[in-house]
C-alpha cells in the first residue's frame, strides 16, 4: 500500500458522507465570500485610459480601443513572453491551452478575451500555430502597455531590485510578468482599467490546478521548491508518462 494511501482510512458510504458533510458548509460558506468579494472588486473605481497605445495584431495595428472588437468589456491574460524570447511562457501556455473554448462563451456575455505579450507578431503567430490556439493575440512591443500595467520591467529596474509588483515593491525575479487586466470601454469610446490581478491572484486561469486540489495527491509540488510550477511544460513537450 502506497505512502498516501496508509495516511487515509477505509469507511463505509455512509460513514464517508457523514464525514464530508461536515465540510460542506465551510465550502459554501466560502463560495458566498467569494461572491460578496467578487462584487466589491466591481465596485472598484475606474481610471481612465488616456495613453494611445497601438499594437500590433494579425489583422494589422490597432489601438486598445479596437481591441474590444465591438464589445464593451475586454478581459486581456499578460502572456509571458519577451522581445528576446524563442517561445512563450509554458505557465502561461498552461493558462492559454484553455482559452479558445471561454472566448466563445464570453462573447455571448459582451466580453473580447485576449492575450498581449510583448514578442513581436512575427513571435506570437508561429508559436500560436504550434500551440494550436485560435485566440486572438496582440503585441505590445514597441510601446509602453506592459511597463505601464507592470507585468515588464526595464533593465534599471532589474538591477535595482526593488521595484512595483503586485501593488507591493519588493520586484519580481525575472523581467517579465503576468497578470490578468480588465478593461471597459463606453459608447463614446473612452476606454476605462477597471481591474488587474496579479501573481497568484490570476491562479483561476489555471484550469489544471482546479482538479489537482482535488486528487488525493493534491498539487505534489512541495519537492520541487522553491519553484513548485518546475514540472510545467508546453502540452507538445510532455513525455507519454512522468
Amino acid at each position: 500500500m502506497s505512502a498516501i494511501a496508509e495516511q487515509h482510512p477505509v469507511v463505509s458510504q455512509q460513514e464517508w458522507v457523514k464525514t464530508r458533510k461536515s465540510l460542506l458548509a465551510e465550502e459554501k460558506a466560502l463560495m458566498r465570500e467569494q461572491d460578496a468579494l467578487s462584487r466589491r472588486l466591481r465596485d472598484l473605481p475606474w481610471v481612465k485610459v488616456d495613453k494611445n497605445y497601438v499594437f500590433d495584431t494579425s489583422e494589422g495595428k490597432k489601438t486598445l480601443a479596437e481591441l474590444f472588437d465591438g464589445r464593451s468589456q475586454l478581459v486581456v491574460y499578460h502572456f509571458m513572453f519577451g522581445p528576446e524570447w524563442d517561445t512563450g511562457c509554458p505557465r502561461c501556455s498552461m493558462a492559454a491551452d484553455h482559452f479558445d473554448r471561454a472566448v466563445v462563451h464570453l462573447a455571448q456575455r459582451d466580453v473580447t478575451m485576449m492575450a498581449i505579450s510583448r514578442a513581436p507578431i512575427e513571435k506570437l503567430e508561429p508559436f500560436k500555430k504550434r500551440m494550436g490556439w485560435q485566440f486572438p493575440w496582440a503585441s505590445s512591443y514597441g510601446n509602453d502597455f506592459n511597463f505601464d500595467y507592470r507585468v515588464s520591467f526595464t533593465p534599471e529596474e532589474m538591477q535595482r531590485g526593488q521595484f512595483d509588483y503586485n501593488y507591493n515593491t519588493k520586484g519580481f525575479p525575472a523581467d517579465e510578468a503576468t497578470d490578468t487586466s480588465v478593461f471597459y470601454k463606453d459608447e463614446a469610446e473612452n476606454v476605462f482599467h477597471t481591474y488587474s490581478s496579479y501573481a497568484r491572484g490570476g491562479e483561476g486561469m489555471l484550469l489544471p490546478y482546479h482538479f489537482l486540489d482535488l486528487v488525493p495527491k493534491g498539487r505534489d509540488e512541495e519537492h520541487l521548491r522553491p519553484d513548485p510550477m518546475a514540472w510545467v511544460r508546453h502540452h507538445d513537450r510532455y513525455k507519454a508518462s512522468r
